[in-house]
């Protein structure tokens, strides 16, 4: 099945406060946030028209921005209207949401602090990030080389593009491998996240994740940690060793893309997805479902 590129497709694309036809979308190539890396985004859903925690991705990306040493110049507020003006406008129900902000082009070079803040949101319609029909299989992944870099380095806790180098690196070798994605360690060699993904095990009822402070706390990470407690299941956050691996029973991996995705294998260490991977599954997809209003 042949896909349309992104640059050729139809629709509009909110950019710096006004909808333009979104094959005019578009920046130089001397733009300081292409080579230098100076860019945030976020990846949001839309469920039934409604963006899920919309106001928290509003405030992260924002902060995200003030993080690499820039203001997005629009508040949360107006954030907020311009992402449901480019829902209503794409009149999709069921849709992926693509905030960016970057420096612009004015200057070229590593000091760039008066070149243009600039902010565009796209939404595309986008299924599930995993074949559904054999999603309860759960996916395999690799381990990737790359590690996470320590928070002394880069800005960890930022959704920044410049982070996501290693993560493309890691995912194409395993896909070129067979696998559906990566999971990669932090410098410490401890267990970190998937390149765009955090990830969970399983062990005699507890539900076990890493410590979220050397990389992205993702929001869905934050809901399914949420449900799990209001079901009563047990949640430790803690550093995991690699080997710790062989004695966790189910794995699963969580993202706005990702939904909660179980996992069969990762490098040489097996898991049986069960009865929690599949309560959480189906507990986050009637989460993020509109509420309907009572009566």
């Amino acid at each position: 099945m042949s896909v349309i590129p992104f640059d050729e497709r139809e629709g509009t694309i909110w950019f710096d406060g006004a909808m333009v036809p979104w094959r005019e979308a578009k920046i130089h190539v001397l733009t300081h946030g292409l080579h230098y890396g100076s860019a945030v985004f976020e990846g949001e859903r839309a469920y039934g028209g409604r963006i899920f925690k919309s106001l928290e991705h509003s405030e992260r990306l924002r902060r995200s921005a003030q993080l690499l040493d820039f203001e997005i110049p629009y508040s949360v507020a107006e954030i907020e209207a311009a992402k449901e003006l480019v829902l209503k406008t794409s009149g999709l129900t069921e849709a992926y949401l693509r905030p960016v902000a970057w420096r612009g082009s004015e200057m070229m070079g590593v000091a760039a602090q008066q070149n243009t803040i600039h902010l565009a949101i796209a939404a595309w319609e986008w299924p599930s990030y995993f074949d559904p029909a054999t999603k309860m299989k759960g996916i395999r992944l690799d381990i990737a080389d790359y590690r996470r870099p320590d928070p002394r380095t880069a800005p960890s806790t930022s959704k920044a593009a410049g982070l996501y180098m290693i993560c493309t690196i890691s995912k194409h070798r395993a896909e070129n491998k067979g696998y559906a994605d990566a999971l990669m360690l932090d410098w410490e060699d401890n267990v970190a996240e998937c390149t765009g993904a955090n990830v969970f095990f399983i062990r005699d009822g507890v539900i076990h994740t890493p410590n979220a402070d050397r990389f992205l706390n993702g929001l869905t990470r934050q809901t399914v940690i949420d449900l799990a407690r209001r079901r009563g299941f047990e949640v430790v956050e803690r550093r995991i060793r690699p080997e710790e691996m062989e004695g966790f029973a189910e794995c699963f991996i969580t993202g706005s893309a990702a939904e909660v995705t179980p996992v069969a294998e990762i490098g040489p260490y097996r898991f049986t997805p069960g009865a929690m991977t599949k309560t959480l599954m189906d507990d986050y997809l009637a989460e993020v479902q509109p509420k309907a209003n009572a009566a």
